[in-house]
This record gives structure tokens, C-alpha cells and sequence, in this order.
């Protein structure tokens, strides 16, 4: 395999990041973005103000709003937000990418209805391409900065997981490789929903030894859904696991966490997303977790109130309320 373009599907703030990332070594980079008008506001200022203020994108990335100007890319990187993920997926391969190009998502996210992890939505419209996936505790404001992060990247192709490896990692951006894709994205995805009730719990005042407690209630509570639904129980206590379960649950950087302790302090959704432009894919991702549970029958009371804050409107207060009331049992995951 040999990568002489990468496309980025998806100017947010952790496209923009990999964009700066990845131009710094040396690589050529097309960064997309759906919105035209922003597109070419970050096109001319070479910051994106919305998402990652103060941050200079380098000269030497491409801007586009044209789907198109991606498909001749050797590698294609999406990370756009889940619910997205299939419609700008259909435009990408309406565009006709290249036959040998390899995908690989960066979103984290599970489609509603359906259950399908991303790499399974991608499979399924490029059937014919090696995918791949790439997750862990990985803050765009952090890596933008330059500040030492590792991630892990999965593909059944150990060859192409290797290639990719080395071609996208750093001394700063450390890559593992593996060949389990499943528990590396439902690692990535079902964090959210987790941040959402860490936040919560910081919004509420209950401390630390609360939230630590809730955290490993969280991991274990993964670890049951994650392997009813296919993943490698070991994938779970690595980097797209407890590492982005950490990260998410504790960082103020966090917009997951942010959400939920602003629920707690009495904001409705509406306010929270009339504040920001960033999407906190714990929202949608909570319902589809529960959806995933319920036709496998796995026991997740955190996902369960989750939910039933964020689209079944209950109070987070009385959310929280009966998850301490739960029955006292022993631990085990």
C-alpha cells in the first residue's frame, strides 16, 4: 500500500486536529467540510474558530466543501459526526473513490435502529475497500497542540494495519496496532454515554470517591454490553476502553461531561445545544446503547438512565436518585 494523499471527511475540531497532526510530517492533506461558508471561512483565516480558536492550520492543507476533491485520495479518513456518517459516506462514493483507496473511521458513534458499528456502515457501502478504525483518549484541543497522545487502530489486514502505523504515527501521536475492530469502536462509542452521568455526577457536587465509583460501574457495564455485542473483553481495559472512558469521564475538556453536568445544574438540551455548535455524541449514541441492550438483554442501568434523561426527559436528580437506590450485590463485571 502506498499513501502519497490523505482525505479528511469531516472539519470539526478532531478533523482539524489530525489535519494539523499528519500535515506537520510531511503528509498531503485535503481536509473536508460540509458547510461551505465555514469551509471557506477556514480556507482564508487557516484557523477554525468554532472548535479549536487560537490553533493555525497549516498552509499546506487543502480546504474543500467538494466531496469529490476526496476521492482520489489513497487514504480517507472519516470523522464526521455518527448521525452523518452514512449520508456523507453515500456522496463520497457517489464521487467514485479510488479502487484501492482504504477507509478508515474516526467517528465513534453506533447508527440508530439498525446497531451497526461505523466500519460496518462503511463496509457496507464500499464493500469492496479495506477499512480500518482509530480510537483512545484522543482530545482534539490536546492533540492540535502537539501534546503526547497515543491511540489505537484496528484492521483485519495486520499488513495494512502496520502501513498505516507507521505512516500516521509519531513520537507524539504513539499508534497501536491491533486486529480487533469491534471492542475498538464500541470502546470509543459507549464512553460517551458514560460521560454524560460523570458529568452529572460533577454537576451534583458528590466528589470523588462518588465518581470513581460510578467510573468503575461504567467499565464493568461496558464490558457486559461490548461483549454481547462481538468485542474482545481484553480490548476494553486498552487505549479505546478504560483509557478513552478516563479521559472522557475526568477531562474539563470533555463536551460529553460538560453536557451532563450541565443537565445536572438544571439546563434543558435545548439551552446546551443552543450554546454550542459542537455535537456531544453521547446523546445519540445513549439511545442507540439502549436499543443494542435491550434486544440482547444485558443489564445497563447507567445507559438506562442516560437515556431516559436525554430522550425520555427525566430529571437528572431522579436519574441519580435511583441508580444509588439500586440493590447492594456482589461485584463482579
Amino acid at each position: 500500500m502506498s499513501i502519497g494523499h490523505t482525505a479528511i471527511v469531516g472539519a470539526g475540531g478532531w478533523g482539524t486536529a489530525l489535519a494539523i497532526l499528519w500535515s506537520k510530517r510531511g503528509n498531503a492533506i485535503t481536509l473536508w467540510g460540509n458547510d461551505p461558508e465555514r469551509t471557506a471561512r477556514l480556507r482564508e483565516t487557516r484557523e477554525n474558530c468554532e472548535y479549536l480558536p487560537g490553533i493555525k492550520l497549516p498552509e499546506s492543507v487543502q480546504v474543500t466543501s467538494e466531496i469529490g476533491d476526496c476521492a482520489s485520495a489513497d487514504l480517507i479518513v472519516f470523522v464526521t459526526p455518527s448521525l452523518a456518517l452514512r449520508a456523507v459516506a453515500t456522496r463520497l462514493r457517489d464521487a467514485r473513490p479510488s479502487s484501492g483507496a482504504v477507509l478508515l473511521s474516526g467517528t465513534k458513534g453506533i447508527e440508530h435502529g439498525s446497531g451497526l458499528r461505523m466500519s460496518e456502515v462503511l463496509h457496507g457501502l464500499f464493500p469492496d475497500h479495506t477499512v480500518a478504525v482509530l480510537s483512545g483518549p484522543n482530545l482534539a484541543v490536546e492533540v492540535s497542540r502537539d501534546l503526547p497522545t497515543a491511540a489505537v487502530l484496528g484492521c483485519r489486514n495486520s499488513q495494512c494495519a502496520e502501513e498505516l502505523q507507521s505512516y500516521l504515527g509519531s513520537e507524539r501521536f504513539r499508534i497501536y496496532s491491533s486486529d480487533e475492530t469491534i471492542g475498538i469502536e464500541l470502546g470509543g462509542a459507549l464512553k460517551n454515554v458514560f460521560a454524560i452521568a460523570a458529568g452529572a455526577s460533577d454537576g451534583f457536587g458528590l466528589g470523588d470517591n462518588s465518581k470513581a465509583a460510578l467510573v468503575t460501574r461504567s467499565l464493568a457495564e461496558l464490558l457486559r454490553l461490548g461483549t454481547a455485542m462481538g468485542g474482545n473483553p481484553r480490548t476494553f481495559y486498552g487505549l479505546s476502553g478504560a483509557g478513552d472512558l478516563i479521559a472522557t469521564c475526568f477531562s474539563r475538556l470533555s463536551r460529553n461531561r460538560r453536557v451532563g453536568e450541565k443537565l445536572a445544574r438544571g439546563e434543558t438540551l435545548g439551552q446546551i445545544s443552543g450554546t454550542t455548535h459542537m455535537i456531544a455524541e453521547g446523546i445519540p449514541t445513549a439511545k442507540s446503547a439502549y436499543e443494542c441492550a435491550r434486544k440482547l438483554q444485558i443489564e445497563t442501568p447507567i445507559i438506562d438512565q442516560v437515556y431516559s434523561i436525554v430522550h425520555e426527559g427525566k430529571r437528572p436528580d431522579q436519574a441519580m436518585q435511583e441508580l444509588l437506590g439500586r440493590d447492594q450485590k456482589a461485584e463482579r463485571a
